[in-house]
């Protein structure tokens, strides 16, 4: 596809930096190098050369062309590496943008010209935008798979079974008096199609660990007043994030820190002091915490070894770890501990290494069993849901006509189709490629 503009942008990170990188699409990329450069190098060559405003010179960087089709959008592509001073790369964007029918690309302008001429689809987009924005290796891993297509060979995979088994049963409605046509295709048709199925369910249900590797394990410290909570919220982040002080209900707000741990993105979050009696302003801050709790995919229920005060946490949804804080004051008083899960001191650190073990461990177990390959965005699911529907209906409705059957496969397919946008999906384009910054 040939579009109108030719588009430029800074598509490295934030000025001042060491190297700045401007790319070129569109075409008059190659009068661009013409106009500005000294030559055009020859194809996924990097040359060194001057760029010039007229006589002027604005820097010298290396210079790559690559020829459509054969570049990241499929058209032909510029990619200037300059130094990145901030007067350097504004010069070198004014000169350029000067140029006719060149000007400054939009959000994500370069991603969707590659999805309009077929370079990606729209599952390889999303993770290309999910690989940019990473920020563990958990996450990483899942969006490189993704980009690299393996999400969108999978949902082909299915479309195309979707495909032959509406193909075989419209065969066998057309040429049903043939003789040359054999028998019925049901034990053929519905077995596969029950198995495809059970596929689909299954990795709907992986959508729970795609969660948890995107948005985070949320981890809860629920506990009486002064059992130790703002004290491991500060403990795992390293820093003091939370006050720490012997005054009861000194946490009114819910406190959170990101971690990474064993590569998953773990967010723990300090609540309010659980206890009867609460003023109002506490007690809205107890709503919170339980609030937090009964969504939490863990909780850690703290107690004060030298002065226990347990919490009812039987209403929590996810998994409940019990542990003993201020050992080293216990240990001074010759209380032994005995009933947790951990017991752990802030002070000394003793018992923290084992702490963090065991919430990365539950972490993993979440997504162990999920597969490699995973429903990454709520939109996939939505769809993928809506296409397992139509496959029950068509299985479910033994006596309807074959042609009704076939219908319902038909809109699976469509379904599926949708997630990938090898059917039309041009109202999704913006709200996907509004997700990239300026220059990808």
């Amino acid at each position: 596809m040939i579009f109108g503009d030719t588009i430029v942008a800074l598509s490295s990170g934030r000025l001042p930096s060491g190297v700045a990188v401007i790319r070129v699409s569109g075409h008059q990329t190659r009068f661009v190098i013409e106009t500005i450069c000294e030559f055009v190098p020859d194809s996924r060559v990097a040359s060194l050369q001057t760029l010039r405003r007229g006589k002027e010179i604005l820097d010298r960087g290396l210079v790559l062309f690559f020829p459509t089709p054969h570049s990241f959008t499929g058209e032909d592509v510029a990619e200037l590496q300059v130094h990145g001073g901030r007067a350097t790369v504004s010069s070198i964007l004014h000169e350029i943008t000067r140029l006719p029918q060149v000007r400054l690309a939009e959000a994500g302008e370069f991603t969707r010209r590659a999805f309009m001429n077929g370079k990606l689809d729209l599952v390889q987009t999303e993770a290309l935008a999910d690989l940019i924005n990473a920020e563990t290796e958990a996450q990483r891993r899942l969006a490189q798979r993704n980009s690299d297509g393996a999400q969108s060979r999978l949902y082909a995979e299915w479309r195309n079974r979707l495909v032959n088994a509406r193909a075989l049963i419209e065969a066998d409605i057309d040429f049903s008096d043939e003789g040359d046509v054999p028998g019925s295709v049901a034990d053929r048709v519905w077995t596969d199609v029950a198995a495809l199925s059970d596929q689909i369910s299954a990795h709907i249900r992986g959508y729970s660990a795609a969660e948890i590797i995107q948005d985070g394990f949320h981890v809860v410290i629920l506990g009486a007043p002064n059992a130790g909570k703002s004290s491991l919220l500060n403990a795992l982040a390293r820093r003091d994030a939370a006050i720490v002080t012997d005054e009861p209900g000194t946490t009114r707000d819910v406190l959170e820190v990101v971690l990474d741990i064993n590569g998953l993105k773990v967010i723990v979050a300090d609540t309010a002091g659980i206890r009867d009696g609460a003023g109002k302003v506490e007690s809205i801050g107890i709503e919170k915490a339980r609030a937090r709790g009964r969504d939490a995919d863990l909780v850690l229920k703290l107690e004060d070894l030298t002065d226990p005060h347990p919490v009812d946490t039987s209403w929590a949804a996810g998994e409940v770890v019990r542990i003993g804080t201020k050992l080293d004051l216990a240990s001074a008083s010759h209380k032994r501990p005995s009933g947790y899960d951990h017991c752990i001191s802030t002070v000394t650190g003793e018992g923290m290494t084992s702490l963090v073990q065991t919430i990365g461990d539950i972490a993993e177990l979440k997504i162990r069993d999920a597969g490699d390959i995973l429903p990454s965005r709520l939109r996939h699911v939505e769809l993928l849901q809506d296409a397992l529907s139509h496959i029950g209906s068509a299985l479910r409705d033994v006596h309807a006509p074959l042609e009704i059957r076939a219908e319902e496969l038909r809109l699976a397919t469509d379904r599926l189709g949708r997630i990938t946008g090898a059917v039309d999906v041009e109202e999704l384009l913006g709200v996907i490629f509004s997700q990239f910054c300026i220059g990808k």
